[in-house]
């Protein structure tokens, strides 16, 4: 997966997907033997030679300055995300080196406080490759709830999202529109391509999906790009039925990111999701009595342990010697 690939493929996938009558080409009625635009057509409308688009599209030129890129978005019809992951990918095969091992990821002090104010909202934090670093209670019932609550804790065992969406099925059964929260997912992993070419654990977590899972083998073949700030998902949750949720990023830039899921005020879905925290808070309390009751008994058979050893002692005073020994 390098840049000058992902480049060419780019330019070509939003070529192919782009109708001449979307941009005012006109066809006269001719049947054509590639999908989409022409490059020659393409080329004209970005205002560069067509030579020079086909070693671009090729991969054969590394020369494009921003306000070439920029003609050619405009002409690709690409929105504000697209335009964004065009650079990257120049800008990663302008300076592609060797693959590095990427620094662990930790939760900070700060997102940690954040986590703990925002209690009574689901809240998770995920790394830059997805991976769930940290999740509050609720954020864990709702998103989660069959693995194990400390699972972000142990950084070999962490859950990925990206690999719970194409991977597994409760997750898959947790969105009514799965194909949608699978492209959201998909176009925000190819941002992050696009940003940091060298992540080998990157490179690695997108050769697993594409092996595992067909259905991201081909969102991935589409190139289409997007960012998860804002969206709104319908839910089927094993708990507490249907809710629609939106959910969104509080963080931007580089470093973990919160997402948080919100619901209308007064709305099914609100009471739904304060179902939800009342199960959570009553299986907390009784997993602390549990606790509890465990350290009581054990606290009680370890005095009542240390008071038998008492009574021996008491009722045998005199120490005895070792055997055969005299007064």
């Amino acid at each position: 997966m390098t840049g000058k690939s992902q480049l060419g493929d780019f330019l070509l996938a939003r070529r192919s997907q782009l109708r001449p009558e979307d941009v005012g080409v006109p066809t006269y009625g001719e049947r054509r033997r590639v999908p989409g635009l022409r490059r020659e057509e393409l080329a004209l409308l970005a205002g560069v030679s067509a030579s020079y688009y086909t070693r671009l599209e090729q991969g054969q030129s590394l020369s494009a300055s921003p306000e070439v890129l920029d003609a050619i978005a405009g002409a690709l019809r690409l929105d504000e995300a697209e335009r964004r992951y065009l650079h990257d990918l120049v800008r990663a095969d302008r300076r592609r080196t060797q693959g590095r091992r990427p620094a662990p990821e930790r939760v900070t002090e700060a997102t940690a406080q954040l986590l703990d104010v925002l209690a009574d909202v689901p809240a998770i934090v995920l790394g830059l490759r997805s991976d769930v670093l940290a999740w509050n209670r609720l954020g864990h019932a709702l998103f989660a709830g069959h693995l194990d609550r400390g699972a972000p804790d142990l950084p070999g065992q962490r859950p990925n999202m990206a690999r719970l969406v194409f991977l597994d099925c409760h997750t898959r059964d947790l969105y009514a529109d799965w194909p949608s929260k699978a492209r959201a997912v998909v176009g925000n992993l190819r941002l992050v391509a696009a940003q940091h070419p060298q992540d080998t654990a990157l490179h690695a977590l997108l050769g697993e999906l594409s092996a595992k899972s067909a259905e991201f083998s081909s969102m991935w073949a589409d190139h289409r790009v997007k960012t998860c700030t804002v969206d709104t998902y319908e839910m089927r949750h094993p708990l507490i039925g249907p809710l629609t949720v939106i959910q969104q990023t509080m963080s931007h830039g580089p470093g973990p990111q919160v997402v948080v899921a919100t619901t209308e005020a007064d709305s099914p879905s609100r009471a739904a999701l304060t179902l939800l925290a009342q199960t959570v808070n009553q299986v907390t309390t009784q997993t602390i009595n549990q606790v509890t009751a465990q350290a009581v008994t054990q606290v009680t058979t370890l005095a009542v342990t240390q008071g038998l050893t008492q009574d021996s002692v008491a009722a045998d005073p005199v120490p005895r010697g070792p055997r055969g020994a005299t007064a």
